[in-house]
């Protein structure tokens, strides 16, 4: 089986709320889709985000590569090769992970699918369901309140709160949101860079000494000050986790030796796609550390991906796959099922993705 053709297209759907963090407030989904096509007529899907303020990927850029670069590079190429064809797809063009990501996860939906199994099942089967928690975002204190209740009555039990803007008052931010939840609700933290070392120390150490239990705080300084993120790693009890700072294996081996988290954030359009993410679970695996699998603004399609690897790897013990929950309208038919914070992973081969509507069949 051979790769016939990489096709590409966009796909918009529409944020039940404004997705706002410290670096970015978007209201849709607005994203690249492709379909790679082998030469028996099967199909393999993929997706990529434009986030340009974490990746450096626009939606033109990521066309552009996968058009003039990686597509040229993959056309004829055997399925079943797939080693040979992630080192021709990570050589086709340097960086641009999220068109890698979107190509990689397509090609690995298309293997599975010769195989006749789920792609979780494929990379491991570490377990059928994944649990996500929620995101949050950053706002007026009453309104997160309002949003954190709605959460936990749609039946999520995990909720990341987005922080990072305004210093010590992220502290009332989630004290109030603690009181209103209760405490049998799990709350993760994400500054998305939004504090420098000593203030996010101070900011941490208030909320541990009001003991509002928080599971982790994610990327707490900017991705490049990896000697801050040690300096608060080593001053708090709360978990660090390293989101932004973490792109390759060899980041997560450097920020591990170095004790700059204690946590590993993996995103496939930070790695460039599943097989690079499944070298960060391997050193985290002979480190001891534990991951999580996170997204950026992606719809069913892409986040699908991310749960088919958490549930692959029991490395993978958290996860931020909330994508379909901030989506108005899922507009694909099948994959995993997505219920509140449960995922059930699907039974049927590959992704589980059957149809693609801005594709014409």
């Amino acid at each position: 089986m051979k790769i016939q053709s990489i096709e590409i297209s966009e796909i918009q759907i529409p944020l039940v709320t404004p997705f706002r963090t410290a670096l970015r407030t978007v209201e849709a989904v607005d994203d690249i889709v492709i379909r790679v096509v082998s030469d028996d007529g099967q199909v393999g899907y993929g997706e990529a985000p434009p986030t340009a303020v974490i990746t450096g990927d626009t939606k033109g850029s990521i066309v552009a590569a996968i058009r003039d670069f990686i597509a040229p590079t993959l056309i004829g190429r055997e399925v079943d090769d797939m080693d040979g064809l992630m080192q021709a797809l990570h050589g086709s063009i340097l960086k641009n992970t999220s068109a890698k990501a979107a190509v990689d996860m397509a090609l690995y939906d298309l293997y599975a699918k010769s195989l006749g199994k789920p792609l979780y099942k494929v990379l491991g089967g570490a377990r059928a369901q994944v649990e996500t928690d929620l995101t949050i975002s950053v706002g007026p204190i009453d309104e997160m309140v309002k949003d954190s209740l709605a959460a936990v009555a749609e039946g999520y039990r995990v909720l990341k709160i987005k922080v990072g803007k305004e210093g010590l008052a992220d502290v009332e931010r989630i004290k109030a949101i603690r009181e209103a939840v209760g405490e049998d609700i799990t709350i993760r933290v994400d500054a998305n860079q939004g504090w420098n070392a000593k203030e996010a120390v101070r900011i941490i150490s208030a909320m541990e000494d009001l003991n509002l239990n928080i599971d982790l705080v994610e990327q707490p300084v900017k991705a490049h000050d990896l000697a801050g993120m040690q300096y608060v790693t080593s001053r708090v009890y709360t978990p660090i986790l390293a989101d932004e700072s973490v792109f390759s294996a060899e980041d997560a081996i450097r920020i591990i030796q170095m004790g700059a988290a204690d946590l590993i954030n993996i995103k496939l359009m930070k790695t460039g796609g599943i097989y690079e993410a499944l070298k960060i679970c391997s050193i985290a695996e002979i480190y001891g550390v534990q991951c999580m699998m996170g997204c950026m603004l992606e719809s069913k399609l892409a986040v699908s991906a991310g749960a088919h690897l958490a549930a692959a790897r029991g490395v993978i013990t958290r996860a931020d796959l909330d994508g379909p929950g901030l989506c108005k309208e899922d507009p694909y038919e099948g994959g995993p099922v997505y219920h509140a914070g449960l995922i059930q992973m699907n039974e049927t081969p590959g992704l589980g993705i059957t149809k693609v509507p801005c594709f014409n069949s």
